[in-house]
Formats: structure tokens, sequence, C-alpha cells
């Protein structure tokens, strides 16, 4: 099999494969994925992106009930919606893609905006004179002038910009950039949140999480414009994986930031003391800034949680009064499991994989993204409130692959729900740190692997300690979620990420290798890389000792990994502490065992780069 696929050319194999992994699995648009939400300003109606529905629903709020489906070329992901309720923008998920504009009144698509790679998040001007778009994978924030529909700025920022949020008074862009940068050997590794003022189009300030901190996924701005809120995962990885308790390996966490001072005002523990609330993603706050609301992806809720409670207690322990056993100074804060208790509720939705959050009045709308259902929670405490779950599409058998899709993401599976199998492979890709998982020996943690291709270039983890993904697959229900599950769920989890299929790369040019990248794959094949790394896999599913073990790991064998989606999985190296992957190329690599590029000069390193980060 191996040897047939490499007769063929990348692009074929990924066709060819995907139809067979997904035979008689079913199609992703038998599901809406419902992913984002908005509302009118009248409260009479809620816009809602169907991911893998590939359109948008209008649901109205008094029948509740979907009253039109607008059809679109591709996944939406986020919604913005002008103060009149007149104009809709769509961003939309593909290597170059569009915004949709859409005329609400005739619920029709009536322009569309270029834009960059996977446009994930959107913004809108108070005036809606500016749209502001996240384009995830090509690191920046583009600003488009919604009249002449031109690009007015480009505003580099850091790794996968998922979130933003504008004040009211549109004076600052709060962007959260989804991974962690650099190095991932090092004692503090964690995402920053990006400041942006709009005034200039400049980066005022990135601000540094705690050590950790990474897959954000959510952020909002108070009413009164003095704080943002991001929502992450605090990963404990300097911590070997001997246990779950008290949150040893993950923790799920929200980020508040002062926007006057700029500056990380404090990061609050979102589970419980034995009790996890994994992966959450939206955040919002009600109109009145009375509640913060966030959705936790992995067990289906929302946490309410009372946000002048929170200020006031964030503000004490500033000053040096403790607040509760643990928090006795603000460095306390992010380690309390505790310091939630009585000031939020966790309300348990009635649908799986809650994503995006709409507030009307004392109403919560999720996006309930597994069972394709929009989920219903008054929040108002005197209500005793009870979620309910309106379906959004006629129900479809349930596949194996999407199946194990849900199974991939549900942190219900794990002991005391503390994470998923997403929590550490966010979109089944890496989340930047190092983990010791205790499978070759204590004290040697390596990077997180990409799941794209697990099952088809053998053996899995860096050292090849498991002889294929199946197996990983098992070891890790086992010994990451602290359980025992049927093999039908391993099954269907192995089906999904068989599904997986690359993301064209930023750095390719209209699909097509750059001028660079072309001159690079003559010196691929000239240093030797070709050896190790041959297309379309571009591995040889071996291991080597290539010179790059340090310590204990010195003269390790290392699994050769693929280089497809390279671009999207740094840090490199098995513990990744080369951040990029001309580190890789010339300070890691001095004797010439990991490729012959010492005697390459600069243009030609970076021509490799090119070519290499384009697969």
């Amino acid at each position: 099999m191996v040897g047939l696929m490499k007769q063929l050319k990348w692009s074929v194999m990924v066709l060819t494969l995907a139809g067979l992994w997904n035979l008689g699995a079913g199609s992703a648009s038998d599901y809406a994925s419902p992913l984002s939400l908005i509302a009118d300003p009248s409260g009479g109606a809620l816009y809602i992106a169907e991911d893998t529905g590939q359109q948008v629903a209008i649901f109205d709020i008094e029948s509740e009930t979907v009253t039109e489906k607008i059809p679109l070329n591709a996944p939406p992901t986020s919604l913005a919606l002008t103060h009149d309720g007149n104009r809709l923008y769509v961003a939309t998920a593909s290597p170059k893609d569009q915004v949709a504009v859409i005329d609400i009144q005739n619920s029709k698509i009536i322009d569309s905006i270029p834009v960059g790679h996977t446009p994930q998040d959107l913004a809108l001007s108070p005036d809606g004179s500016n749209l502001y778009v996240c384009n995830r994978f090509d690191n920046e924030v583009a600003v488009i002038d919604t009249e002449t529909k031109q690009n007015l700025a480009t505003i580099p920022v850091l790794r996968e910009p998922v979130a933003c949020a504008l004040t009211p008074d549109g004076s600052i862009l709060v962007v959260a950039n989804h991974l962690p940068t650099g190095p991932g050997d090092g004692e503090y590794v964690a995402a920053k949140v990006t400041l942006i003022d709009t005034q200039s189009n400049n980066v005022s300030a990135n601000i540094q999480l705690p050590n950790g901190s990474t897959s954000l996924r959510g952020a909002c701005v108070s009413p009164d414009g003095k704080y943002a809120y991001v929502t992450h995962i605090l990963g404990r990885f300097h911590l070997p994986t001997t246990q779950l308790e008290r949150g040893w390996m993950n923790t799920n966490a929200l980020s508040v930031i002062d926007l006057e001072k700029m500056e990380l005002l404090n990061t609050v523990l979102l589970d419980n003391v034995d009790l996890g609330a994994a992966n959450p993603w939206g955040v919002v706050c009600t109109s009145d800034g009375r509640f913060l609301c966030v959705s936790h992806a992995g067990t289906h809720e929302v946490s309410v949680i009372d946000r002048s409670s929170l200020h006031e207690k964030l503000a004490k322990v500033t000053s040096g009064e403790p607040v509760t056993e643990v928090s006795i100074s603000p460095e306390d804060v992010p380690n309390d499991l505790a310091f939630l208790v009585s000031i939020r509720r966790r309300l348990k939705l009635e649908g799986e994989g809650p994503r995006g959050l709409a507030v009307i009045g004392s109403r919560v709308y999720a996006a309930e993204y597994f069972t394709d259902s929009l989920g219903i929670l008054d929040i108002d405490p005197d209500n005793h409130p009870r979620a309910k779950s309106v379906s959004l599409k006629p129900t479809a058998p349930i596949s194996e692959v999407r199946r194990g899709e849900m199974l991939f993401h549900d942190a219900t599976a794990c002991f005391q729900h503390w994470q998923s199998c997403s929590s550490c492979h966010p979109d089944a890709r890496v989340d930047g740190l190092n983990w010791d998982l205790l499978n070759d020996g204590m004290g040697n943690p390596k990077n997180t692997k990409n799941m794209l291709l697990a099952h088809q270039t053998p053996p899995a983890m860096s050292t090849g300690i498991r002889g294929d993904a199946e197996t990983a697959v098992r070891a890790g229900i086992r010994f990451i979620f602290f359980v025992v599950r049927p093999e039908t769920d391993a099954e269907a989890i192995d089906a999904y990420l068989k599904s997986l299929e690359p993301i064209p790369s930023p750095y390719l040019v209209d699909g097509e290798l750059s001028e660079s990248a072309e001159r690079g794959k003559a010196i691929f094949e000239k240093a030797r890389c070709t050896v190790c790394h041959p297309a379309p896999l571009f591995t040889d599913l071996k291991q080597y000792d290539v010179g790059t073990g340090v310590g204990n790991e010195e003269n390790q064998l290392f699994d050769t990994p693929t280089l497809v989606e390279v671009w999207r999985t740094a840090p490199y190296l098995y513990d990744g502490r080369a951040a990029t992957i001309e580190d890789v190329l010339t300070w890691h690599n001095p004797n010439d065992r990991h490729g012959e590029t010492s005697g390459l000069n600069q243009d030609q390193i970076a021509d490799l780069v090119e070519y290499v980060l384009s697969q």
C-alpha cells in the first residue's frame, strides 16, 4: 500500500484516501454542527453559523424554530451584524476565502470580501465602517473597509488568532491567539493575548497568560469596556502524567485582562476540586454586565459567573487580603480550584458540545455542535433554570466517524471530566506543550504530535514506543483518561482520526509551490532530505538516530515524522527545542546528520524552509 501511494501525487492521495476512510460513514453535510451565534439587535432572532451544514440558519426566538436557511460555499466560522440589523457578515473557512455579506431583509448574499487563510472570527466597529478579520493561519488581523471592501491594514499578531472582541467604543481590539509561540522545552510556555489600537492599527500589547496556557477559544469585553475575558486550557505540563485528581494534568481557565492598564488582572479556574469543567469555549457578558457566561464544550454545560462578585474577590486578593484557604496572594489564584465557589453556577445543557454563545435578556443560547441543536437556558437565579434543547436539523444516523469525533471531544468519558482528547490535541493537532506521558520512562517529556495521518504513518509516539496509532489510542484512554472504555469507543476514535484531511499550507500560492519553494524542492533532494522524508507521506516510516537526542535521549532512535502540515505543528524536534524549521536545519543540525545543510547559504536555507513549510 505504501509503495503504491508513493507513486501518486499528494493531492490525489488525499482525495483517494479520504474517500476510502469515509466509505459508508455518512457525509459531514448530514449534520448541522452549529458553531457560532449572534443575536439580532431587536432580540427577535438568532443567526446561527452551521459548520458542516455550510449555511446560516435564522432562528425565531418567539416560536423557537428555524425560519430560513442561507446556503454558503464553505463552512462558516463566525458572524458579525450591523447595529441596525440589516447586514450580516459571515466568515467561511478555507485557504483563500471570502466574508459573505448578507442582506437580512431579503436573506440573500449580496457581496463577498476576499480575505486570508481560514478567517476564524469577526468584529465590526461600532459605526459599521470597519470589519476586523482574524485570518487564523496567516497569523494576522485584516482591517476591511465595509463600504469599499478594501483591505485598509494587515496587522501581524501571534500564533493562530481564533477569537476577537472590540471595546464598546471600538478603540481596542482584543485578539486571542490559539497556541504558544517559541520553543517548547523552556520553563515557561504560554499563549498570549494581543491588544490592537484601532486608531493606529498597531499592536499595543501582547499579554502573557499563565504558564501552560494554550488552546484559547473565546474572547469578550465587558459592557463598560474595562475588562476582557478569554477562555483557555491551563496545562500543568511540568508534572508527569501520573494522575488526574485536582487538575494534575489539565485545568480549565478564564483569564481577566484589565484594558485600562493593558495587563493581565488574573486567571481563575473554572473547575471544581473533584470535577473538571473541560474545554471552555465561548464567553459572553449579559448586556447589563451582571453575569459572565462560559460554555464548556467538553462537559456540555454553561458556567454562569456573578461578575461583580468576581471582581470584588480579585480586588481583595490583589490588595493582599486572603479570599480562600488557597488564594492568599494574586499568584495563588490560578491554582485555586475553589476560587469561584459561591459566585459561579454550573448549569447542565441537554445537548452536547456547546461552543458559541449568545445572550438575549436573561436567556443564554448555546450552539450545541454535536447534537445539531440550540441550547436555551434562563440564567435568572430566581427562575430555577433548566435547559432545553431545540433541534436545528432532522436527526441523522450517527456515523462511526461522527461518533469518534464526539468521543474525541467528550471529557465526560474521562475520570472526573478533567480533559478530552482535544485538550492536548485541539482540532486533533498540537497544543504547543511538552508532556511526560511515562510511556518511555519518566523525566523525558515530548511535544504533542499532530494526529493527522497518525494511522497511516506507524509507529506512534516520538520514540516509536507504540507500534501503531491504534495501540496509542487505547493506551491514551487507559493512561490519560484513567478509565476503561468499550473497545467500540476506541474503534470510533480510530475512524475519526483516519478521516482527517490536511489543510493546504498558507505558504502555497494559489495552491501551488512558490518560486522560492520550487528552488527549495531541488535543495530538499540535494540535501538528501528525501532519503527519510519521501513524498507523498514525507516519511519512510523508519526510525533513526540523527543526532538530535540530548541527555538521557542521546543516541536514541526517533520515528521519522511526516512533514505534511508541518507548518502548523511547531515547536519542532521531540522536545520542542526548535521554535522554527530554520532552527531545525541550522542550530540543531551541526553535523549534517539531519540533512546535509551546513554548506547552504542563507538564501538556500530560506528556500528549503519555504518548501518544507509548503507541505
